[in-house]
């Protein structure tokens, strides 16, 4: 066996994968699995285990990706936040689908996300805005999000000058800012293992439960 397959028979070494994965009572909600192994993937070191690759096209079917960090996941989807008037939102009020990738390479496992995309409530985006740093608020003001920028010196005088707009008061949310919410039609766990012999499931909704099936690697 060469080194780099004994690497990933150590890096997979008594990992299975969902329906025979007996660290979790159910695998029949792939939401529950998910927080299980982003749990997991914040045990093991990685850095900002959270960061996910979204792809997005426009109208036209022009594909682009990026990576944003994960800001929360429940039974609604999958949420991250976003100037309303960056390229990624601009293709997504066009096309109102996205597709998320997580990929934890140290634990060899990935997950795919695909579904509908929709806005959070404005409350639920003036929550979180106020949660971040008081200079991630005033970059959010500041920065004219994916337009051209003809020097920096234009963004460091526009973060001076929103400074000094709300010196000493609460920074009120950007109406031009805010979360969107991705509601999964299709996620897969993919579990690597030796000789690229790898498992991969898929679970897509079906009325309130969802359907599992299993794929070749």
């Amino acid at each position: 066996m060469s080194l780099l397959n004994k690497i990933r028979c150590a890096f997979t070494l008594g990992q299975g994968l969902l329906i025979e994965n007996k660290a979790l009572q159910s695998t029949d909600d792939p939401i529950a699995f998910f927080k299980f192994w982003l749990t997991e993937a914040e045990k093991s070191g990685i850095i900002l285990p959270e960061s996910m690759s979204i792809s997005t096209c426009t109208s036209e079917g022009r594909p682009s990706s990026r990576i944003v960090l994960l800001k929360e996941v429940d039974d609604q989807g999958f949420v991250f936040f976003t100037n309303y008037n960056s390229r990624k939102a601009h293709e997504l009020e066009e096309n109102p689908f996205a597709a998320l990738l997580f990929h934890w390479n140290m634990l060899q496992r990935q997950v795919r996300i695909e579904g509908r995309i929709e806005r959070i409530s404005e409350q639920a985006s003036a929550d979180y805005f106020h949660s971040r740093g008081r200079g991630s608020q005033i970059g959010a003001w500041a920065s004219h999000q994916s337009d051209l920028l003809e020097d920096r010196e234009i963004l460091v005088e526009r973060v001076k000058h929103f400074e000094n707009k709300f010196k000493g008061k609460t920074i009120p949310l950007p109406d031009f800012w805010g979360g969107y919410r991705v509601i999964p039609e299709r996620i897969e766990f993919w579990q690597g293992k030796a000789d690229r012999l790898h498992d991969r499931f898929i679970y897509q909704p079906n009325n309130k439960s969802w359907d599992i099936t299993r794929l070749n690697p």
